[in-house]
């Protein structure tokens, strides 16, 4: 998902290395499958579980904040979280402000939904969240790209006509393809290079920690389990 070009003032803030007892995760809170607020108020989902036990294995002590997506790399720099683990798709432009682990969910496809097989999706009106590589993908493309803060919004404006179509991951637009009457349209698109936690760049330590914690679940079968339970059983594993 995004965007990210930092000024130097802000690069200045950078945090140094996160030697904290507590290791504080940054997410959105809003991209469920990936990541939401429970009934409860507290943070679940597929990350949710995935960095509990990524922390427990790597025995650090975990604590969840949120932050909006348009400003989730800003704040990681400058220091208010030490990890973004958000369904953050590992690209060349943000590893150019912030360190990656390696993938926790495997390179997947992004898709157009619409309530029409019969959209536009090449030259319409395409809403996607902002700051992430959806949006810049449309931008690409010969369609007008409105850009909106959190899926829910991209979600609202194709139901009440705004847009033609929403463009985001699939695994993210899956439940309302079938609890709000949405379809499909066109090819799947690949798109990043798959979804890791994004850290700061003085944080190779704590990279090395959750990196090796990481190669463990993939090892004994965990992370597929995890990935299997909340995108379903065709859903790409290691």
């Amino acid at each position: 998902m995004n965007k990210l070009i930092l000024s130097a003032a802000a690069l200045a803030l950078m945090a140094g290395a996160a030697t904290a007892d507590t290791i504080r995760m940054g997410t959105e809170g809003a991209y469920p499958p990936y990541n939401f607020i429970d009934d409860n108020g507290e943070v679940a989902g597929f990350e949710r579980e995935v960095g509990d036990e990524l922390c427990a294995r790597a025995e650090l002590t975990c604590e969840w904040v949120t932050n909006e997506w348009d400003t989730i790399i800003p704040n990681l720099v400058s220091g208010n979280y030490d990890t973004i683990i958000a369904g953050m798709s590992i690209t060349d432009e943000r590893d150019e402000v912030i360190d990656f682990t390696q993938d926790y969910y495997p390179p997947t496809a992004s898709a157009y939904a619409a309530l029409s097989a019969d959209v536009d999706f090449t030259g319409g009106v395409i809403a996607a969240q902002t700051s992430t590589i959806q949006a810049g993908y449309v931008a690409e493309t010969g369609a007008t790209l409105v850009e909106f803060a959190t899926l829910d919004d991209t979600i609202a404006a194709v139901k009440n006509g705004e847009v033609d179509a929403v463009f985001a991951d699939k695994d993210a637009l899956v439940p309302f393809v079938e609890e709000n009457g949405f379809e499909f349209v066109g090819d799947d698109i690949p798109l990043g290079g798959g979804i890791g936690m994004g850290l700061r760049e003085s944080d190779g330590d704590l990279i090395a920690k959750f990196d090796a914690a990481i190669d463990s679940m993939k090892e004994d079968g965990s992370l597929n389990a995890l990935l299997i339970k909340y995108f379903g059983e065709e859903t790409t594993t290691y």
